[in-house]
């Protein structure tokens, strides 16, 4: 199992780092990639993370799993990337699993990657960007999509994609060492 976590500038903090953490913890092999291409990428919050890739190059292998941290200033930048958006729409046509949390399922919605009927879950202010009603819930998982909530939803959204990826067992046993009882 692989996955690709897009790294816009300005990106949340915990959604990206909780989410890479979990899923390597898991064995789940992750890429990070940078949406501007610089290696180095900056959070909203001033953290500095070193991606793997630049986002163009990452984009062209396939991967089980695509996730997007939220945090306002990445999930703009991440809008206003035409590259983005047709990787989604590739991922979604291969079936692969398309993971957002905070505001970056506004993104899905643009993308056009939802199917009519499915549900989601984002920041509540994010709501009245949304083409569907939005549940209130910390995680929601709906067939080919994961969506979170908020920062504090980050442990569980990243436990909820690992089980996508690599079932129960490996779940429970990343979740026991870390001695939390989320799920």
């Amino acid at each position: 199992m692989n996955a690709l976590v897009v790294l816009a500038e300005g990106f949340e903090d915990i959604e990206a780092v909780t989410v890479i953490d979990v899923l390597r913890r898991g064995r789940v092999d992750v890429v990070t990639a940078s949406l501007s291409g610089t290696p180095i990428v900056k959070s909203a919050h001033g953290m500095e993370m070193l991606a793997d890739l630049p986002f163009e190059k990452a984009a062209e292998d396939s991967y089980s799993a695509i996730i997007l941290p939220g945090g306002g200033g990445g999930t703009e930048n991440m809008k206003r990337s035409p590259a983005l958006i047709e990787r989604l729409r590739r991922q979604k046509g291969e079936g692969g699993l398309i993971c957002a949390i905070c505001a970056a399922p506004t993104v899905l919605v643009q993308a056009g990657v939802l199917d009519p009927e499915q549900h989601i879950t984002c920041y509540p202010s994010c709501v009245r960007e949304l083409d569907r009603p939005c549940a209130e819930a910390p995680v929601v998982a709906d067939g080919d999509v994961i969506t979170g909530q908020a920062p504090g939803s980050a442990l569980l959204f990243a436990l909820v994609v690992l089980k996508s990826l690599v079932g129960d067992y490996m779940t429970r046993r990343v979740a026991e060492g870390m001695v939390t009882d989320v799920m």
